[in-house]
């Protein structure tokens, strides 16, 4: 049924968004030395939305976000010593052990034995490359593409690469907003495999309509069965 499956990384083949947001209450307690942080994850949210723009998504991102944030609140007296902190958190989050979800690696085992995979990724491509390689699971898949946003032009330009077609095209993630809709957008289909610490910005309402092309899964473990039950029937013997 599918030519190509492709999956996302973060949050959907390992845990990522947890780092963030431990990293970001750290960031609040030093502010909340020098001023009231009440506020700090409402304007955290805002300023880090409107930085994608210039930064991306990934590390090096999130902690200039982090120490315009500081800067902001604090009405810039924050001393150099904790924004040297700050900067340190970005080595800190950068080399921190990867933690691979259980099923990750035996649903890909098992599926790359009968499908094309691919690994779709937004973010700093040396740290996204790092991880990778530190996951073990780059040996399932017939490339690895790091890319700055995940939009329908995204996934068009890299289906024309692969030379597959958006209707024999599957994407797994975990993400709404850059997993999912985008995909079904240009006519493919996707599998949504919730996960409590998806960053805010990638949540979106599900899809409606998409019957045969959107489907969900409470875990990844459970997506090699999902594909089972699409291919219909076999054949029986005589």
């Amino acid at each position: 049924m599918f030519d190509l499956i492709a999956f996302d990384a973060d949050d959907t083949l390992w845990e990522n968004n947890a780092l963030y947001t431990a990293m970001r209450e750290r960031v609040k307690l030093m502010v909340a030395r020098y001023t009231d942080v009440v506020l700090m994850d409402e304007l955290f949210d805002e300023i880090e939305v409107r930085n994608l723009q210039f930064y991306g998504y990934g590390v090096l991102s999130f902690i200039l976000s982090s120490i315009e944030a500081a800067i902001q609140l604090t009405g810039g007296r924050i001393p150099a010593v904790d924004i040297a902190s700050i900067v340190d958190m970005a080595k800190e989050m950068i080399t921190t052990p990867l933690h691979l979800f259980d099923d990750a690696e035996p649903t890909l085992r098992q599926l790359s034995q009968h499908y094309s995979l691919i690994l779709i990724t937004k973010g700093d491509l040396n740290h996204q490359q790092a991880k990778v390689t530190q996951s073990g699971l780059k040996q399932f898949f017939r490339s690895v593409e790091v890319v700055p946003n995940k939009t329908r032009t995204t996934y068009a330009a890299i289906l024309e690469k692969l030379g597959c077609s958006p209707a024999r095209f599957l994407m797994v993630g975990d993400s709404l907003r850059s997993d999912i809709l985008p995909v079904l957008e240009l006519g493919g289909c996707a599998v949504y495999v919730p996960n409590d610490d998806t960053w805010t910005h990638e949540k979106d309402e599900l899809p409606q309509g998409r019957a045969g092309r959107f489907f969900k899964v409470d875990a990844l473990g459970q997506l090699p069965t999902l594909l089972e039950g699409l291919q219909g029937p076999k054949n029986q013997p005589d």
